[in-house]
C-alpha cells in the first residue's frame, strides 16, 4: 500500500474528502519525522513505537570490487510493532 492507497483507505473509512485525508496524513507523518529527528519515541498503544537508533561504525566489502571500507557511525529510524499490531497480523 503506497500513500495514495492509505488516503483512499482513510476516505473510506471516514466521512473526510480526500484533500483533508491528505493534510492529516501529511500532518502525521511530519509530526513523526520532527519527534524523531529532536530525538524522542513516539509510542502509539496498541500499534507500536517509533525511535532512532545508533549504528556503530564498521567495516564492510564493496561488492563490486571486493574493496574493504569504512562505514561510518549513524542514527536510523526505528519501529517496535505493539502487541495488538502483532496479534492482529497473525
Amino acid at each position: 500500500m503506497n500513500k495514495a492507497e492509505l488516503i483512499d483507505a482513510i476516505v473510506a473509512k471516514t466521512e473526510m474528502s480526500k484533500k483533508d485525508a491528505d493534510v492529516a496524513l501529511t500532518a502525521v507523518i511530519d509530526s513523526i519525522k520532527d519527534a524523531l529527528k529532536a530525538g524522542d519515541k513516539v509510542s502509539l498503544v496498541g500499534f507500536g513505537t517509533f525511535s532512532v537508533k545508533e549504528r556503530a561504525a564498521r567495516t564492510g566489502k564493496n561488492p563490486a570490487t571486493g574493496e574493504t571500507i569504512e562505514i561510518a557511525a549513524c542514527k536510523v529510524p526505528a519501529f517496535a510493532a505493539g502487541k495488538a499490531l502483532k496479534d492482529a497480523i497473525q
